[in-house]
Formats: structure tokens, sequence, C-alpha cells
């Protein structure tokens, strides 16, 4: 197991790096530089020659990346060429927003999915399965954007209960930023818990399906007990990967919800570098979101290994 768990480690740490080198090679790829793309008709003179030296690029492409990533090592991801401020700042608060909303709707929505899921998948065929089906199925056809509109209408709006976008600037107190997370909240959860909750339900019949489930219920064991021991932790598994690339998303910067709600976050920060051509900015948000999405896979990962006995007594991984 220990050996599976380093192997894991390994690839993650030669993921991590081969995208770094990649977000790197875009940039460099380019027409012109990071300069020549900020300053546009202004890049000449000593103004350009001042943003060069200032990034470094007048020095080798690979001298630059080795800096770069010894950099971000340390913390630092460089400096915003629009705001005149270090990246880790911008990044840092505007980070906190982004966990906030994305860790109240997993908060609410995980739990939901996994219950009705297994609700679902327990009574296949029933009613409850079909109403539960059904409303997931409506949830992952109707776009973000649409379902945030419908609940600004209702609760904004026409009922005023919720603000329809978010007006406080982004390192206001967390008090301030909750009565603008509901709506986004709402909305968030309301799709993940769908995407989620059709994965719980096919484990969950492909699982009682199977030899070991019905060998289980012919010897006469109590129902409870096969679902604790046998049916909940084999259906977790699948749906574990799942919890995992919606985690990503979430923590990935949900662009277009915090778009609509105008929501501080670090989706609507990259879109706002990329509006004003802040490469460097633009760089160390792709790089962060590429972390976000190796280091939650990862511990997905190493939490299948825990529940899976066939993959932890393994000789050999992958």
């Amino acid at each position: 197991m220990i050996k599976t768990i380093l192997q894991r480690l390994f690839f993650a740490l030669f993921t991590l790096i081969f995208v770094s080198g990649l977000v790197f090679s875009v940039v460099e790829l380019l027409p012109g530089n990071v300069c020549t793309a900020y300053l546009q008709r202004a890049a000449q003179g000593v103004r350009l020659q001042q943003c060069i030296q200032q990034q470094g690029l007048d020095k080798p492409a690979l001298a630059r990346y080795q800096q770069w990533v010894g950099g971000i090592a340390e913390g630092d991801f460089g400096t915003s060429l629009k705001r005149r401020k270090p990246i880790s700042e911008l990044v840092q608060e505007r980070f906190r927003n982004t966990a906030l909303l994305s860790g109240f709707a997993a908060a609410i929505g995980i739990p939901l999915a996994l219950l009705f899921g297994f609700w679902a998948g327990i009574r296949r065929d029933k009613p409850a399965d079909l109403v539960i089906s059904s409303v997931a199925m409506l949830a992952m056809t109707i776009p973000e954007f649409v379902s945030a509109a419908l609940l600004i209408f209702v609760f904004a709006v026409w009922l005023n209960w919720f603000p329809a976008i978010t007006t406080v600037p982004p390192n206001a107190p967390i008090a301030d930023l909750l009565p603008n997370l509901v709506l986004p909240v709402l909305v968030l959860a309301f799709v993940m818990t769908a995407h989620i909750l059709r994965m719980t339900r096919a484990a969950v019949i492909e699982v009682m399906a199977s030899d070991f489930i019905q060998m289980a219920k012919l010897k006469g064991v109590p129902a409870g007990r096969i679902f604790w021991r046998h049916l909940a932790p084999s259906a977790l598994i699948p749906a574990i990967n799942v919890v995992a690339l919606t985690i990503a998303w979430l923590l990935g910067g949900v662009v277009v919800i915090e778009q609509v709600f105008n929501y501080p976050g670090m989706g609507t920060l990259m879109l706002q570098a990329i509006y004003d051509r802040d490469l460097p900015l633009v760089q160390a948000i792709a790089l962060i979101f590429a972390i976000i999405y190796i280091v939650v896979n990862l511990l997905a990962d190493l939490l299948i290994l825990l529940l899976d006995p066939r993959l932890r007594h393994a000789k050999t991984a992958l």
C-alpha cells in the first residue's frame, strides 16, 4: 500500500511539473511577449525596456522558467502588470472568496446527492426513483446561467430577499459576503447535486446486482449490515471520482456563476486579467487551477485506495 501511495504522489508531482511547463510554454509561444501584449501601442522606448527588465524577458526562456517555478515554490507568483501588486496577494483574497462559495455549495450538494442517489438506487423504478431521477435530469439540462437568472428574478427582484449581484469589495469581511453567497450557492449546489446523484444511483444499482450482495441476502444477512458493510463502501468508490471532479471544478473557479453574480472570486479575476492582457496573472491563475485539480484528484485516489481492499492489497498499482 505504501508503494502504491508513493506511486500516486510521484505521478501527481510529475503531472504538476508537466503542467507548469505547458502553461509557461503557451505564454512563451504567443506572438510578441508579455510586455508587448500588455502595452500594445505604447510598447516602445523606455516604458517597454522597463517592462522587459521587470519581467526578466532579457534572460533565456529556460532561466525564466526556473526562476518562475522557484518563486512559486516559495509562494511568489510574480507581479501583476495591471494592478502593480504581488499576484499572491491578489489571489489570496480571491481564493478565499471562491473557497467560501465552493465550500458552502459542496457542503449542501454532496450530502444531498449521496442521500438521494442511494435512495433512488435502492428504490429503482419506484415512484421515488422516478421523481428524483427526473429532477436530476432537469438540473443537468438547464444551463447554469438560466438557473441563476431565474433565482435572481424570484429571490432578488420579486421577493427582494437577497442581493442580485455582489457589490462588496473582494477583501470585504466574510460577514459582508454571506448575503451575497446564497443565490450562487443554490445554483452550484443544484447543478453539482444532479451530476453526483446520477453517478451514485448508477453505482448503487450496479452493486446491488452483484453476486456478493445477492449471496448476502440469501444468507439472511440483515439489510442494515448489507448496506453499511457492503453496499455503501462499494458504491461510494465510483462516486468519489465524480465528487473530486466536481470539487476541482468548484475550487478552480466557476467562471459563469461568478460573472453572473459579479462575485469577486478566482474566475472573475481571471476574466479581468484576460481582458487587461495581464499575462503574468493569467499564467499564475491557470497554474493554480491545475494545482487544485491535481491535488483534489490525488486525495480522491488515496481515499479510493483506502475504501477498496482490492487496491489496498494489490502488489502492483495502475
